[in-house]
Order: C-alpha cells, then structure tokens, then sequence
C-alpha cells in the first residue's frame, strides 16, 4: 500500500467541511484527512459518525487561533483546505470580536504553521460576500472585481484573503484562494435559510424572510462546490483566485415559495421580519475561469438538487432534533471521553 498524504481540513465538522471529508474519503483514496475543529456551536461531529473509524481519517479538536495546537496537527501534511471560519453574518453584527480572531487570526496562525512545515498546498475557502454588493443589471463578480465588503464577516473574510495573497507574494507560499455562492445541502446548521425554512415548515412555524424578500443570491449545491474545492487543491495554480458558483441566481422569496410547495406547506408560513443592516441585495458569481482552466462546473441543477435537500431533512429529522435540542454537542464527550 503506498504512502497517503495527510491534509489538514480545518473545520472539518461544520457544513461543507462534513460534506468535504465524506467526499475526500469517498472519492480520493490518496488521502488521509486530519480533521481540525473548535466544536463552536456550528461544529457537529454527529454528522460524521459514520466516517469516524475510517483508517483515514482522523480528528484533533483545537483552535485555528491557537498556535500550538495548529503546529502540532498540521505537521507531517502535505496540504491545507482552510475551512474554519464564523460565517453567520448577523452573528458577525452583534459582535464582531470572533470573527476577526478566527477568520483573520486563524488564518494568519495556520500560514505560518504552513512556512514552518514546508506543506505544499493550501486552498483558502472564502465567500462571493467580500465582493460586496451587485445592482441587478451588473455583470456577474469575476475574480478582479474589487472587494468592498458591507458586514464584518466579508470583511474578516476579506481581511484573511488578503493576508493569504501577501504570504504568496512575500514567502512564496503555494496558496489558492476560492470564492464560492451560496451553499445549501445536508449537514447545514438550522440557522441559515433553508435548513431553517426546513425545520419551521416541519412544524408549521413561521418562515421569516428579510425584507421585501427580493435579495438575489446565487445557490450552489454543497457537493458540487466541495468537487471544485477538490479540483482547485489538485490543479489550481498558486497565487491565484478561482471563483465557484452553481449558475442559479433565484429571489430569496422566490426560493421560499419553491421550498413550501416541495414540502407541500402554505405560502401563509412566510413572515416578513425587519431587514438587518447593510444587506446586500444581489450576488451572482462568474465560474468560468475554474470551468475553462481547471474543467470544473456544476452537476447539480437547483431543482433537482433542492429536492435532494428537502429529501435529506425529511430523512433526517433526529439529526435536525439533535441540533435544536443541543443533543449534538455531548457527542465529542461520549465518544472520545472529555
């Protein structure tokens, strides 16, 4: 049996971190996953239950912030998907505190770790959000667009890019940088919109929409978007940014609509709640350079895959009751007895 190279994904047990390792293990038999997580409220091992006496993985709990505890999981990897992050962007309103000492200070921790044990590869995972905002007749954000976040999470997620493409410049480090849509699929935690739109609908709950409803977003199935995170790790070309989206730009009150019917609940669940400051109205991404480069593009349409979605938590409802209860954070006591 030959040698497997290690790499480290950072924040392994939050959505598409869960997604990733599943696929990695599933579909890349080279591989040894080294799964690096804080456990914060967004981090679910239960959902890798299933993985967690696989040979080739294996789990370290710790902070991308924490300095020893980076050093001493990544050395002997060979590369690093850095997925760990505070993404909630009202979160990031209330206190924007831990988003800059994970999003920037992490990031900035797991770099230098990177120089010391000389990996050969590393991809920072980041969002369409540091782009800012598009009016509805722009052209789709392509990888030159300018960043202008609008919340202090795109700005922590600018902020970290930024120092990401600096280490590049001065330390030559192999560095990538991928800018995705928005990701929907198992596994995401029930305070996004569809999980959540899932969840209360299930319980003939209240759907609060932002607003009008009309802010445009462009959905990409989260298994699509961790093949293209795959790709760029195994392709992509060091120093540069590879933008990943699903070609579905929908109204958030169009997807609301669509979802209900799917599960054959009313229109009367929608409840407009007050918009949250600094909402961008559009984004919509270009994916042509990683389709033209690299040969990536989506599999998944958004109806079908949508449906995949809403089968998935139909399935799944203890997993859901887990995570609402909080049941789902005893599983690390229980299984590795702290």
């Amino acid at each position: 049996m030959k040698d497997l190279k290690k790499i480290l994904v950072t924040g392994g047990a939050g959505f598409i971190g869960v997604n990733l390792i599943k696929l990695i293990l599933r579909d890349y038999p080279d591989y040894h996953v080294i799964n690096f997580d804080a456990l914060t409220y967004a981090g679910n091992l239960v959902s890798l239950a299933d993985v967690e006496n696989n040979p080739r993985y294996t789990f370290i709990k710790g902070d991308v912030a924490n300095r020893e505890a980076v050093n001493n999981a990544i050395e002997g990897c060979w590369g690093v998907l850095h997925l760990a992050a505070e993404s909630h962007v009202d979160r990031s309103i209330l206190d924007a505190a831990p988003f800059l000492n994970t999003n920037v200070i992490g990031t900035m921790t797991i770099l230098d770790a990177m120089r010391k044990h000389n990996l050969k590869r590393y991809v920072q995972v980041s969002t369409d959000e540091v782009y800012g905002a598009l009016k509805p007749d722009d052209p789709e954000f392509s990888e030159t667009n300018r960043l202008l976040p609008n919340s202090p999470y795109s700005a922590s997620k600018a902020g970290a890019d930024l120092l990401v493409r600096s280490y590049f410049k001065t330390y030559d480090l192999p560095v990538i940088i991928t800018r995705c849509s928005n990701n929907y699929g198992p596994y995401q935690f029930p305070e996004k919109l569809i999980p959540l739109l899932i969840s209360n609908a299930l319980q003939d709950k209240p759907i609060p929409v932002y607003g009008d409803g009309c802010q445009i977003r462009d959905w990409l199935y989260v298994e699509d978007h961790c093949r293209a995170l795959m790709t760029v790790f195994e392709k992509g070309m060091p120093g540069e940014i590879y933008n990943i989206g699903g070609n579905n730009e929908i109204m958030n009150l169009d997807l609301v609509k669509t979802l209900l019917r799917q599960i054959g609940k009313p229109e009367s669940l929608i409840e407009s709640v007050k918009d949250r400051p600094g909402h961008d109205r559009r984004y919509a991404i270009n994916s042509s350079r990683i389709k033209n480069e690299l040969g990536w593009e989506p599999q998944y349409k958004l109806e079908d895959a949508m449906q995949k979605t809403v089968a998935w938590y139909l399935e799944n409802d203890d997993w859901i009751d887990s995570v609402i209860s909080g049941d789902y954070m005893e599983y690390y006591n229980k299984q590795y007895g702290e």
